[in-house]
């Protein structure tokens, strides 16, 4: 209630007039590819006691969903609090980031906030158009501390360390606001990591139905369950320091991922474990019945204007931002209920992730979610979704997870899940998440959800074309032919198969090549 008194105040008053009023620090705590489920749960394989302090102490949002499943341009969405088919080029991976769209980090630094970030800001791609200045999106780095890693893939930076740096550096008459970025759980990992460090595969209680479950997708889980706890360490190092401080209670603390885990049918996809992710926010005194779970839908776009709405700007337009798609969420930190009508539903979609299909096509999705359904449309459903077995299904990550489901092609028992994850699709998916978690049923031919699936392509459409969709309203080539950043991998099929060159990106594995692959 003093939040919301306070917040009215400006309105009438202006920031400068509420005699005091002391600005929050803003701190975002942000993991490179983790699921929903992989956070603040009881797993019993993944600990995250970090994670569960802010859940004690905030809020929970079990329906927190990233409008992309991809990093570049999820990381895009929330930092703009624009939807990727509203941010031109930065909707794809390996961008130049458009000049016109200024990040909340960027903004508040106008408005005198003390601005930087550690480890892995907005990435990959260049941070401003081709040829001109490069740009602080996330403000300025702060990486400089090093640590010992655990395992030889989990990075270098002593991310912690860093921010009490970042801390120690700061004008006292200035708040801050600051961008932790992991670089885990992004693959690669250090196989059988997991297991040395004390786990044990019989610990996984829920192997995704997606995967084989056997002994090497269990030893890459936990290894994937490590890296998270890593993640975890350094929030848990950072909160605790801010208590020291006496800075935590005036610090909002929001602690999420960019994108689902780096398997197959998760990362970028957009599928439940693709774009469901874990999502929790505390606020000192700031939020009503901490401790809670609020189920209602929220996207990354809604964290841009909740901070804009904290820190007191009340006309983003005047900062030099465009008008957010995304929702304020302090009615729900002001709300003690289990469901505030911030909205009913989330978009999401994709347009060009990876690299390796002919004349470097991506693979247009649009989506919504609602009433626990997930409705998908999929533009050029010949393709290849996550690009063609001759170049190594180049948009998902290598790993031993990808390595066994592909084996499962010429099984006649399992091969269903070389299709689910592999395979060309339907134009449209239907998925019932509360009963089908893991996407595996498409309702969209079934009687009982033939209405339903209409419905919500029809709002689905709707809404796009109020947000001016490029794809919806009939130019959804622009995509395609904005020119990304990474010269490296133009043409990359032609070169691969035709070429014969031996160009294999480094997140893929040679053997993930099925370069005798027939239809």
């Amino acid at each position: 209630m003093r939040i919301l008194l306070l917040f009215l105040m400006f309105c009438v008053l202006g920031r400068d007039k509420v005699a005091g009023f002391q600005k929050p620090n803003i701190l975002i705590c942000i993991a490179d590819d983790v699921s929903y489920p992989h956070m603040g749960m009881d797993n019993g394989w993944i600990k995250t006691p970090a994670f569960n302090r802010v859940v004690k102490k905030g809020i929970l949002f079990s329906n927190a969903f990233t409008p992309n499943g991809k990093c570049a341009p999820s990381r895009a969405c929330l930092l703009t609090g624009r939807n990727p088919w509203q941010l031109e080029e930065a909707a794809n991976m390996w961008a130049y980031f458009p000049s016109k769209y200024k990040t909340y980090p960027e903004a508040l630094m106008g408005i005198g906030y003390f601005v930087g970030f550690t480890g892995k800001p907005w990435a990959p791609g260049e941070p401003g158009k081709k040829g001109g200045k490069s740009r602080e999106l996330c403000g300025q780095n702060w990486s400089s501390k090093k640590l010992l890693p655990p395992t030889k893939n989990i990075s270098n930076i002593d991310y912690s360390s860093n921010f009490i740096n970042f801390l120690r550096n700061k004008p006292k008459d200035k708040p801050f606001c600051f961008w932790y970025g992991a670089h885990e759980p992004h693959r690669r990992y250090e196989y059988k990591s997991g297991i040395r460090s004390g786990k044990k595969i019989t610990d996984i209680n829920n192997v995704p139905a997606f995967f084989p479950d056997n002994e090497v997708v269990r030893t890459d889980l936990l290894d994937y369950a490590l890296e998270i706890e890593h993640f975890d360490s350094h929030l848990g190092k950072i909160l605790d320091y801010l208590e020291q401080t006496g800075d935590l209670a005036n610090t909002i603390v929001i602690v999420t991922a960019d994108n689902g885990m780096p398997f197959p049918r998760a990362k970028s996809d957009e599928y439940n474990f693709s774009n469901h992710v874990p999502l929790t926010i505390m606020w000192g005194n700031g939020i009503e019945s901490p401790g809670r779970t609020v189920e209602s839908y929220v996207s990354l776009v809604d964290i841009a204007p909740t901070l804009f709405d904290i820190a007191g700007i009340m006309n983003e337009e005047d900062y030099g931002v465009q008008v957010f798609s995304g929702k304020s969420l302090l009615p729900i930190f002001n709300e003690p209920k289990s469901r505030v009508p911030i909205r009913d539903f989330v978009l999401i979609g994709k347009e060009k992730h990876g690299i390796g299909r002919p004349d470097d096509l991506g693979y247009p999705i649009r989506g919504i979610v609602k009433n626990g359904m997930l409705y998908l449309y999929n533009y050029n459903n010949n393709l290849w979704p996550v690009g063609p077995p001759q170049t190594g299904y180049s948009n998902v990550d290598g790993s031993p997870t990808k390595t066994e489901i592909l084996k499962t092609r010429k099984s006649p028992e399992k091969k269903y899940l070389w299709k689910l994850s592999f395979a060309k699709r339907r134009v449209e998916e239907l998925y019932s998440l509360s009963n089908d978690p893991y996407c595996i049923n498409n309702l969209i031919d079934s009687a009982d959800y033939k209405g339903i699936g209409r419905a919500m392509r029809t709002e689905m459409e709707n809404e796009l074309k109020k947000e001016a969709d490029p794809r919806i309203l009939g130019n959804g080539n622009i995509f395609q032919n904005y020119e990304s950043s990474n010269r490296r991998y133009k043409n990359a099929y032609n070169r691969i198969v035709n070429l014969k060159e031996a160009l294999v990106p480094s997140w893929i594995n040679a053997s993930d090549i099925e370069a005798d692959f027939v239809e």
